[in-house]
C-alpha cells in the first residue's frame, strides 16, 4: 500500500455514533432550557463541541451555561448512548488490512480523551491502535487542522506517507490543510458532494476492503 500511516477518525467512521452524538445534544441543550432541534444538530456533527455549542447558540464550551451544557452531554452520551453503539461494517477488517500492510494507526478524532477509549471499546479495535490524539491535544478542532498536526507529531511523521480516514467534510478539510488527502465513508451520514474532495470514497470500512487493489492505495 502506498501509505504507512493512517490517521483515523472514530465517530461515523469505525463506529455508529454520529447520530446518537447529535441526540446527546438535543437532550443536553434542552435539559439547560434551550430547545435545538436534531436536524440542526446532526450537521455539525464531526466538527469540535466547541465551535457546535458556538454555531447553534453562541456560547463558549469552556465557561457558564456553555460549559454545563457540554459537561451535560458528555454525561448523557455516556450513560444514554454509548453502551448500545455498534462498528461500522467492516472496521475491524479493514485495521487488520492495514495493520498487514505495515501501516501505523494513529486516532484523530474531535472525541475528547474521556470519550475515546468507549468509542474504540464500542468499534472492537482497541487492541489495533498505535497512537490516540483526541481534541484534548489541539487548540482548535476540526475542520481546523490542529488535531490532524498532532496525530502527525505523535505519529512520527517525518519520512512517512500519511492519509486520513474520515467520514464528514470537517475531517477532510483539516486534513487537507495540514497537507494530507483523506480516504472518506458515506457511513457518516454525509451525501458524496460534501465528500467530494476526497481521495475515494466507499459506503464503509468493508466496501473498501473491496478495492484495496487499486487507486489510491496502489
Amino acid at each position: 500500500m502506498r501509505f504507512d500511516l493512517v490517521l483515523l477518525d472514530i465517530d461515523g467512521t469505525i463506529v455508529d455514533s454520529n447520530d446518537a452524538h447529535a441526540q446527546a445534544w438535543v437532550k443536553a441543550f434542552a435539559q439547560h432550557g434551550r430547545t435545538v432541534p436534531f436536524e440542526r444538530i446532526r450537521p455539525l456533527i464531526g466538527m469540535g463541541g466547541d465551535k457546535l455549542l458556538e454555531r447553534l447558540a453562541g456560547l463558549d464550551s469552556e465557561r457558564g451555561e456553555g460549559r454545563r451544557i457540554a459537561e451535560s452531554r458528555t454525561k448523557i452520551f455516556a450513560r444514554e448512548f454509548l453502551p448500545a453503539l455498534k462498528p461500522t461494517p467492516g472496521a475491524r477488517a479493514m485495521i487488520e488490512w492495514l495493520k498487514r500492510e505495515g501501516a501505523t494507526i494513529t486516532i484523530a478524532t474531535s472525541a475528547t480523551a474521556g470519550e475515546v477509549e468507549g468509542l474504540l471499546k464500542a468499534a472492537g479495535v482497541s487492541d489495533l491502535i498505535d497512537h490516540v490524539t483526541s481534541s484534548d491535544d489541539a487548540d482548535d478542532s476540526k475542520p481546523d487542522p490542529d488535531i490532524v498536526v498532532a496525530a502527525l507529531k505523535r505519529s512520527g511523521a517525518a519520512g512517512r506517507a500519511p492519509v486520513m480516514f474520515g467520514d464528514t467534510p470537517y475531517d477532510i478539510e483539516a486534513a487537507s490543510r495540514a497537507g494530507l488527502g483523506t480516504v472518506a465513508f458515506r457511513s457518516g451520514g454525509w451525501p458524496d458532494a460534501d465528500l467530494s474532495d476526497a481521495l475515494a470514497i466507499f459506503d464503509h470500512p468493508e466496501a473498501l476492503l473491496a478495492h484495496v487493489n487499486a487507486p489510491p492505495f496502489t
